[in-house]
């Protein structure tokens, strides 16, 4: 009775390597995981992947598979002192004979870093091998001295035929699943739950439990289950971007990569991603400021104008409208001509400032800002270009260290072609 009021995703967890599904760039026969996982030669591993893609389950099968004691704490609700009875107990030759323990520690990013520190003397010396499961880059979250004694395994959202098995055996399992009921759901139903769970094994199964347990009994004494059924169970799509995680900056990295590669398409489908998982309207908004200058450039000035007019307009207006204004401006920066020459012209400059004898500023190019300054040469010789002819005068503006030196090179495209063709006159 009690395992039935566990959820479906929990008792289907699989027993044995062999009943894992999914993960076959690092639990297929040939990996390395599955070889020590079947040897029962454990190493300390840290698993690394978004809700749902497996990281208990395999803890699980380790725990049903070693010959070692095996331990299981949660970050949020265990301590340094978890840590130190654990210790303890793997020492005592009469609790633990071969004095080796396995620990797996829940969200393992969730320790702080004294609480991370005291593992290590006994990760160091073997005595406890350490399986950590995390959402999080563990690369920015466990501390680097666990990493470098672990092996870090990064798991992959489950694909949909993944997901499509996994459902299967569950409607066919009379002891753990759902086999005990007459179910038939539809194909579409069943395509679009796999969707919908984003990857995610978890969310699929207990959706589809949801959905078995709310409906009723057809006069044939079958559970039908059709599409309709599946949107009210699920809700809303599940989606792996948390604004605050590392999926924050995987997206608004391809959101600016697609922008810059003018692709209008795919920029707002990354922008809708974004606005999904609530992120910061203006954070956006300044994201798309950028792009306008650094890729856009002077190929189409007024794509700058654009993105600021829509920062502004963000802040008066907010969400939801806010979406449009941001989708406007993201199309238009997408959709320009791209030109970078005025972000690698200010690079070079900061390089040469930074590494090179740049001189001094030429006298007369400097300012008389008091009287008697024109004594010792300040601003004598100074052309004003409007007095001579097409406002353009031929002067020199460099120190004498730096003559000759060109940063600004224009592209052909977009409005930049006529500015190199009016510079290459000048020049």
């Amino acid at each position: 009775m009690r395992d039935r009021i566990q959820p479906l995703a929990y008792r289907m967890s699989p027993r044995t390597i062999d009943e894992f599904v999914g993960q076959k760039h690092i639990i297929g026969k040939d990996k390395m995981l599955y070889r020590m996982i079947k040897a029962d030669r454990i190493t300390s591993i840290i698993l690394y992947g978004p809700p749902g893609t497996g990281k208990t389950s395999l803890a699980r099968i380790i725990a049903n598979t070693t010959q070692s004691s095996f331990e299981k704490l949660n970050a949020v609700t265990s301590g340094v002192a978890d840590i130190k009875r654990i210790a303890a107990d793997t020492q005592n030759t009469l609790l633990n004979p071969n004095g080796r323990t396995v620990l797996f520690i829940d969200e393992i990013h969730r320790f702080n870093k004294s609480q991370q520190d005291a593992l290590l003397p006994f990760v160091e010396d073997g005595s406890i091998v350490l399986i950590g499961a995390t959402t999080e880059n563990p690369f920015f979250e466990v501390n680097k001295a666990l990493i470098s004694r672990s092996t870090v395994f990064m798991l992959k959202p489950l694909e949909n035929d993944d997901i499509r098995e996994l459902l299967k055996y569950a409607l066919e399992d009379k002891e753990r699943g759902l086999g005990n009921y007459d179910i038939n759901i539809s194909d579409e139903a069943m395509d679009y739950l796999c969707e919908v769970s984003s990857g995610d094994a978890r969310t699929a199964l207990n959706s589809l439990e949801l959905a078995v347990l709310t409906s009723e009994l057809g006069q044939d004494g079958k559970i039908d289950i059709g599409i309709d059924t599946i949107e009210q169970c699920v809700q809303k799509k599940a989606i792996r971007f948390d604004k605050n995680g590392e999926e924050h900056y995987d997206n608004i990295s391809a959101f600016i990569k697609s922008m810059r590669g003018s692709n209008p398409d795919a920029a707002v489908f990354y922008l809708a991603r974004a606005l999904y998982a609530g992120e910061d309207v203006e954070f956006l908004a300044r994201r798309i400021i950028i792009c306008a200058s650094e890729d856009v450039g002077m190929a189409n000035p007024t794509a700058l104008q654009v993105a600021v007019a829509a920062a502004q307009a963000v802040k008066m207006i907010g969400m939801p409208e806010a979406r449009i204004i941001l989708a406007h401006a993201a199309v238009t920066v997408a959709c320009s001509p791209k030109s970078n020459s005025a972000y690698v012209a200010i690079n070079k400059a900061l390089s040469d400032v930074e590494s090179k004898n740049t001189g001094s500023v030429p006298m007369h190019l400097r300012n008389a800002a008091a009287k008697g300054m024109e004594q010792l040469g300040y601003g004598i010789g100074y052309k004003y270009a409007h007095d001579y002819k097409n406002n353009i005068v031929k002067q020199e503006f460099f120190p004498e260290e730096m003559k000759g030196t060109i940063y600004y090179n224009p592209t052909q495209n977009g409005y930049e072609a006529r500015i190199k063709e009016w510079l290459e006159k000048w020049r």
